[in-house]
């Protein structure tokens, strides 16, 4: 009994694992949108949006592409989805709410992104 639950378990942890890995195309396809809005928010003049913020949009849109990449997102489709956004979003002022959604999208669906673009943004690397 003990060898089968443990087994059970095993499995279970094991597809969980797995799963947690990769993105559905909901997902995949928000993710992609936010990555656009930090890019074009990333776009803003200075004079128009705080440092700050273009910053942390640069460093979301360096992780995103990073993180896309890794998912299996090929880079010519991954270009051409961003530019589709940027697109309708260029010149256009920053969107508090928009960017604070994919914010909360963004962190809540991969782990530790919070703090990974923070180290971006902080390294000056982006």
């Amino acid at each position: 009994m003990k060898r089968t639950i443990f087994t059970l378990s095993l499995v279970f942890f094991t597809f969980s694992a797995f799963a947690d890995g990769h993105l559905s195309k909901a997902d995949k396809e928000k993710t992609i949108e936010c990555t656009g809005i930090y890019y074009a928010n990333s776009m803003i003049p200075q004079g128009e949006l705080e440092l700050e913020k273009i910053v942390h949009s640069f460093a979301a849109k360096k992780f995103l592409n990073s993180y896309l990449l890794k998912e299996g997102v090929k880079e010519d489709k991954l270009n051409e989805e961003l530019l589709k956004v940027v697109d309708i979003r260029y010149g256009k002022p920053y969107e508090k709410e928009t960017t604070k959604k994919c914010d909360e999208f963004i962190f809540k669906l991969i782990s530790g992104s919070k703090d990974e673009i923070k180290k971006i943004a902080e390294s000056g690397i982006y």
